[in-house]
Formats: C-alpha cells, sequence, structure tokens
C-alpha cells in the first residue's frame, strides 16, 4: 500500500479509536453497574451512612408518618419523637438491610422503564423502613406505635421525561457493553500498525484517548450541576447529589485513569523519540574484532589550499 492511502487509513481508525474510548467506557458502566441488580445494590449499600441520605430518609418517613397521626395538642411533640425514633433507626444494621431493599425494588423499575415504554416515574419506596421503624417502636412499648400506617413513601428518582429522553440511547450503550472499548482498542493497534510514522501514531493516540476520557469526566461534572438544577424544591439537594456521585464515581476514576495513562504514553513516546534523535550524532561503538576504525585525513591548511589553487 502506497504512503498517503496507508496514512489515510491509519488517521480514520485512529480518529475512530479516541471517538470510541468516552463512549465504551459508558457502555460498560451501563452493562456491569447500572443493568447488573447486585453491582448496583452494592454502589447505593454505602449511601445508608451518609448523613444527607438519612436526614432525606428521616424526613420523608417521618411527614409520611405524621399526616397520618393526630395526636391534637401533642401533634408537635409526637412528630419531634417520631423523627428522632427514625433518625435513630437510620444507624442500625435493620435500616441497612431495608436500605438494600428498597434499592433493589428501585433497580427491577429502572430496568423496567428503560426497557420498555412506560410513562411511570422511578421511585425508591420506603415502606420497608417504615415498617421497620413501627416494628421497634411496638417493642419498646410507645403509645401510639400501633398507630402509624404502613403506607407506601415514594421518593423520585428519575422523572417520566427524562426517562423518555435516556430510554433508546442507554439500551443500546447496555447491549453493546464491553465490545465498543474492544472495539476502540482494536482500531488503535491498527492504525498504529499501518502508520508511517508509528511514535508519531502512538503519541497521537494517547493524547487523543486523554482528551475524550477528559471530555466525559467534564460530562460527569456538569450533569451533575444540571440534575440538581432540576429537582423539585422538596427534595434534598445533598442527598441527590450523594446518590449521583455513588452512581458515577465508577465513570469519573475510569475517565481520569486514562486521561493520566495517555499522557504517560504520549510524554514516554515524545521522550523515546527525543532521546533516539539526540543520540544519531553520537560515533557508532565498534564491533568486537573490527579492529580500530580507520584514521581521518588531517584538516589541509589555507596556505596549502591556496598552493592547490
Amino acid at each position: 500500500m502506497h504512503r498517503r492511502p496507508r496514512a489515510a487509513l491509519s488517521a480514520v481508525l485512529l480518529v475512530l479509536a479516541c471517538l470510541l474510548v468516552p463512549v465504551g467506557v459508558v457502555s460498560t458502566w451501563a452493562k456491569y453497574e447500572i443493568e447488573d441488580a447486585d453491582a448496583y445494590v452494592a454502589t447505593m449499600a454505602p449511601l445508608a451512612s451518609d448523613p444527607a441520605v438519612r436526614d432525606a430518609v428521616t424526613a420523608a418517613v417521618t411527614d409520611s408518618v405524621a399526616k397520618e397521626i393526630d395526636a391534637g395538642p401533642l401533634q408537635s411533640a409526637v412528630e419531634s419523637f417520631l423523627r428522632d425514633a427514625v433518625r435513630s433507626f437510620t444507624e442500625t444494621g435493620a435500616f441497612q438491610a431495608a436500605w438494600n431493599a428498597a434499592n433493589r425494588a428501585a433497580h427491577d423499575a429502572v430496568q423496567s422503564a428503560l426497557t420498555h415504554d412506560s410513562d411511570g416515574a422511578v421511585t425508591i419506596d420506603l415502606a420497608p423502613i417504615t415498617e421497620q421503624v413501627k416494628r421497634q417502636l411496638t417493642e419498646e412499648g410507645t403509645p401510639f406505635a400501633n398507630r402509624i400506617p404502613v403506607r407506601h413513601t415514594e421518593v423520585t428518582v428519575m422523572k417520566a421525561q427524562d426517562l423518555s429522553h435516556f430510554r433508546k440511547g442507554f439500551r443500546m450503550l447496555q447491549i453493546a457493553g464491553v465490545w465498543l472499548p474492544v472495539a476502540a482498542v482494536l482500531l488503535a493497534v491498527g492504525g498504529i500498525l499501518l502508520a508511517v510514522r508509528r511514535r508519531r501514531a502512538i503519541t497521537a493516540t494517547a493524547l487523543g484517548a486523554a482528551l475524550g476520557a477528559g471530555v466525559l469526566a467534564a460530562a460527569v461534572a456538569v450533569g451533575r450541576g444540571l440534575t440538581l438544577d432540576d429537582l423539585p424544591p422538596d427534595v434534598s439537594r445533598a442527598a441527590a447529589g450523594a446518590v449521583y456521585d455513588a452512581l458515577t464515581d465508577t465513570l469519573r476514576t475510569a475517565a481520569w485513569v486514562i486521561v493520566g495513562v495517555g499522557l504517560a504514553v504520549a510524554l514516554g513516546a515524545w521522550l523515546s523519540g527525543r532521546l533516539r534523535r539526540g543520540g544519531a550524532g553520537l560515533p557508532r561503538p565498534t564491533r568486537p574484532g573490527a579492529g580500530p576504525p580507520p584514521p581521518q585525513p588531517a584538516p589541509r591548511s589555507p596556505a596549502s589550499l591556496r598552493e592547490d589553487l
């Protein structure tokens, strides 16, 4: 293959590889962290100990139960006591189990909404937490505990209009899964092998991958701000931010790792080229047994040059 078509094909392959880097990271995340129920629950589990999440759950459960209890002039005292009881419950192992159960149910709802054309919002049902609080207060002999209704207290995770925007693209990424990163690697290898100047191709590919990963990290940061700005007034921004950060932690980590590796590879390729060019003017070492190099003629003086003329 001639040099020009070869260089053009190499450039196309390398550009496609760099474009697939951020998309491949997202597809792998969507397949193995969001689609997998166990991975999703494991990602959300640490939030049970997050203060903002505990406060949001306490407020939601307390407000829901307080609406169903009429304590007359003692209503504010009952609400205060109930809030303290729920807050205390969020620090127990039973809350962790209830939180995991609620998120597993929410994951099933998310997958169903992303797979099927459903117009309903995705919510986390806090009824298991209310039931656990009622049981604990009943065992402690609290007078009004048997009057606590165990009803569905739903916290919205994704709104219906958000689902309609993400459904098709997100589902396609889940289907692609790890094959997009594999395709990116194969395209990069093919482009480097076809390149006329391979060191330059390696440098360009590494910088392109780092740039694509940097764009992904910036998109995650921008998405966080847009998501929190779009929340209704009654939703805790701190708790929503903690949930967003937990779900996108793998994306951010992978993006910054690729940025670091890409810059390191590009720097190594550039330094390698500099060292090679710097050593081009040095005398080559003689082989063993080859004898000394032939003597070089001494420089002639200007007077001898004039005599020759």
